[in-house]
């Protein structure tokens, strides 16, 4: 099985891990870990530890928290193999081989969420105005100056540029590959990752994409359509050093993610305390956690797995918005077409993570990026995800971190969406439809009461 264990080495080994200026390799943090088949390539990362306020519960996760990368703090992940036969063994034996080892946690296959079949209901043009799009610019909210990181399987800048008819602006200096994975940023080849960048550009066309394609795998069996999460990891670690390299004044981050995990088949039980699925206490999802508290915006997919008509790969029995995708700091984003109407295979909550999932939802199965063939929909949770980061990303143009923090942008996302239940918030639409205008109503009044 696959595996990401957690160390807590000499403190001048984390500060070599969390400088992004230094270079500590895997040997230099975790050699000699028996029944362990190290993954030399892997880069180690380093992990914040939650620090409660004064007084606070330092066991609990469910209170406020900082988070710290400081040298005494923080933990360090590498990455492995252990043998199937030898996983339970290993896994309560290795702490007590090697104090420094903290715990062994599973590493899943994560694979885009991607769905199609009926044909496009409406365009990009009809998503278009239905996000208020020339109103938002009104505004001054196109996205301009903020950074938009698209996790997927790479992003095609001119296929993009193309098909929006309009430049569009590729960070390259703050794009990401895992080890392994060639290629330029911006241009690789047409297909999901870049599907989902048009999405995220139709309300924000002016935002900055930070391409990072998580999900050109190169492990043993893998697909050009999916990877394993300690790529995200390693992912998130960068975009905390993106971050933190901003002005606190301006700070604005949106991180897109149309991935997730459809199969408990990689994952350690429920309960078990390596799990992913379940776990707030999983790497990543202590990650996910700590980029929100640094300034960035965190929006997932809610996936595929909706009751009417899964994706065939969904395999977890109930309950299938798992992990991050569930996370309570991260949007998770449901799909609806542009008649306003759930589509049937967006997965409904409650989430695992958190119960009231999904948050939102956005517009998806629509004819727009043409980036999985010619007339193929932009269609699943992987097209309404990046549709609601674009809204995002717009309104980061006038209200960055700090004058609007992640957690009251999506307070009021939530407080103005459009109810589609008798009684507020349901597992199917989330507190409802992405509403831009409320969103523009409800900026202008938080303008005015601070003038």
């Amino acid at each position: 099985m696959r595996v990401l264990i957690q160390l807590r080495p000499s403190p001048d080994l984390v500060a070599a891990v969390a400088d992004p200026g230094q270079a500590a390799t895997t040997a230099d943090v975790a050699d000699g870990l028996p029944g362990v088949e190290l993954d030399s390539a892997f880069v180690p990362v380093a992990v914040p530890r939650p620090v409660p306020s004064t007084g606070g519960d330092p066991l609990s996760l469910n209170q406020p928290l900082d988070f710290s990368l400081a040298a005494e703090d923080a933990s360090v992940l590498v990455r492995g193999t252990i043998s199937d036969d030898e996983l339970a063994s290993r896994v309560t034996l290795l702490p007590g081989i090697r104090p420094d080892v903290v715990g062994i946690f599973a590493d899943p296959v994560i694979e885009s969420a991607v769905c199609g079949g009926d044909p496009p209901a409406g365009d990009w043009h009809d998503v278009e105005r239905l996000l208020h799009v020339p109103r938002l610019h009104a505004e001054g909210l196109d996205g301009a100056g903020v950074a938009l990181a698209v996790l997927d399987n790479g992003i095609n800048a001119a296929h993009t540029a193309r098909q929006l008819g309009r430049g569009v602006t590729l960070d390259a200096e703050r794009s990401w590959s895992p080890p392994g994975v060639s290629g330029t940023p911006g241009e690789f080849e047409v297909d999901h990752g870049t599907m989902c960048a048009f999405d995220a550009l139709i309300a924000a066309p002016h935002a900055s994409l930070i391409d990072i394609p998580v999900l050109l795998s190169t492990r043993p069996g893998g697909s050009a359509m999916d990877g394993l999460l300690s790529d995200a990891v390693s992912a998130f670690a960068h975009l905390r050093n993106v971050l933190d390299a901003q002005p606190a004044g301006s700070r604005a981050l949106v991180v897109s993610n149309s991935w997730g995990s459809f199969s408990p088949e990689w994952d350690f039980p429920v309960g078990h305390p390596g799990n992913y699925s379940d776990n707030a206490a999983h790497p990543f999802n202590l990650m996910v956690a700590g980029l929100d508290r640094a300034g960035a915006d965190v929006l997932f997919a809610a996936g595929n797995c909706g009751r009417e008509c899964p994706d065939g790969r969904c395999a977890f029995p109930a309950r299938p918005i798992v992990g991050a995708n569930s996370h309570p700091k991260a949007l998770s984003i449901g799909g609806i077409d542009v008649n306003g109407e759930r589509v049937g295979y967006s997965s409904q909550g409650p989430g695992r993570l958190t119960a009231r999932k999904p948050d939102l939802c956005a517009y998806t199965h629509f004819s727009g990026s043409q980036a999985l063939g010619p007339g193929s929909p932009d269609s699943g949770t992987s097209a309404a995800a990046p549709v609601a980061a674009g809204l995002v990303a717009a309104v980061r143009t006038m209200w960055p971190a700090d004058r609007l923090s992640p957690a009251q942008l999506r307070a009021l996302l939530r407080r103005t969406a459009e109810d589609r239940s008798e009684v507020g918030f349901d597992y199917g639409y989330g507190y409802g439809i992405v509403d831009p205008a409320g969103v523009i109503a409800a900026l202008q009044r938080r303008a005015r009461s601070a003038a």
